[in-house]
């Protein structure tokens, strides 16, 4: 056995944080996934993304995508069209619907935000952000190896 456990936390840390965050959601009429969230937080970003990009900006795998997509699409929050510049393309964009949900997911977002960082000082939470990031560029660099 390993005596860090800093993936081990991270991954507790990620499975409540879901939990919670798709609880605040629900309270509020939101019936959305962590997976979708992630998908639509990127469109809400910039709506109309190709396939290729969306899977860059969430880190999901393409067939995971796939299946997240299916489901959003299905409850009428995006919707798939053929790209007019390039018909090979294939974009994702958002439904009316779902344009409305923004405000609600911002306040949600804001409301973990306190939640995770109760009781830290600014300066822990920037030492602590890098920290995540390094360890984020270090797990990127592997997977593309």
């Amino acid at each position: 056995m390993s005596e860090r456990e800093g993936g081990f936390l991270v991954t507790q840390i990620h499975h409540l944080g879901r939990r919670v965050f798709s609880e605040l959601l629900k309270e509020r009429g939101l019936e959305i996934g962590p997976g979708q969230g992630r998908i639509l937080f990127a469109l809400w970003q910039k709506d109309g993304e190709p396939i290729n990009a969306l899977i860059k900006k969430t880190l999901l795998r393409k067939s995971t995508l796939s299946e997240l997509l299916d489901s959003l699409e299905k409850a009428g929050h995006v919707k798939r069209v053929q790209s007019a510049e390039d018909k090979r393309k294939v974009l994702v964009k958002l439904t009316e619907k779902t344009r409305q949900m923004l405000n609600v997911y911002i306040e949600v977002s804001q409301e973990m935000t306190k939640i995770f960082y109760r009781d830290f000082e600014a300066e822990e939470i920037d030492e602590f952000e890098a920290y995540l990031k390094r360890v984020l560029e270090n797990l990127v660099s592997q997977e593309s190896q």
